[in-house]
């Protein structure tokens, strides 16, 4: 007699069945440490709800957080999909070890999907047969071949920019912009304050606008 699917394997065909539309909503409650606390613990102890629950909140981040960092294209055999999907797995298979330590566990969550991305650029790179693109601030959109050269050429454009601010910056402005976050959530998944947000927000923004001002852009 064949055993069960266990919570986790159950948890895991869903979500490597999922496949998304172009553009994910955003989710419509708050991904705060308050409202997810509860969820993920129950998550944690194995409860397929809450499981289901919780990948549905955090899949339209990441799906847009891996999109916005890798401009909507594919690195080799790695779509911005593909390392979403990966990141949602690796979230899954982390839940039952999460232990809480005062952190939000969108800390953890923006550490995978940081390194999954950055994970999926060092693969490209070791293939010397696939150039290496450029990092886009938006995933690019039109199928016309005009319309197709004009936003790679933006793209890279906006990618060489974004590229050139410190880590941080690029962070905050991809989770603010791209994701939807608000300054709180994007505090708790940097592990900053809310106010050191705004204020990085505000002079990397300045700092764009400068640039673009001194260039051909």
């Amino acid at each position: 007699m064949t055993a069960p699917p266990s919570t986790t394997e159950q948890s895991v065909s869903d979500v490597r069945d999922y496949r998304t539309p172009e553009s994910l909503p955003r989710p419509s409650g708050r991904l705060t440490k308050e409202d997810l606390d509860p969820l993920v613990k129950d998550a944690g102890e194995g409860n397929p709800a809450a499981i289901h629950n919780l990948l549905q909140m955090i899949e339209p981040v990441v799906v847009r957080y891996c999109r916005a960092r890798m401009g909507g294209r594919d690195l080799s055999y790695l779509s911005a999909d593909d390392v979403a999907q990966e990141v949602c797995l690796a979230v899954l298979k982390a839940l039952p070890d999460y232990q809480d330590r005062g952190g939000s566990f969108l800390y953890l969550v923006h550490a995978i999907a940081a390194n999954k991305v950055a994970d999926a650029y060092r693969a490209v790179a070791r293939d010397r047969s696939e150039p290496v693109p450029e990092l886009p601030e938006r995933p690019l959109i039109g199928n016309e071949p005009e319309t197709h050269a004009l936003h790679l050429d933006l793209g890279a454009r906006l990618g060489r920019l974004l590229a050139s601010l410190p880590r941080v910056q690029q962070e905050i402005l991809t989770l603010r912009i791209a994701v939807g976050f608000s300054a709180q959530e994007t505090a708790e998944a940097l592990g900053i304050s809310a106010g050191n947000v705004r204020v990085t927000q505000h002079r990397a923004l300045t700092r764009l606008r400068g640039m673009i001002g001194d260039t051909d852009f």
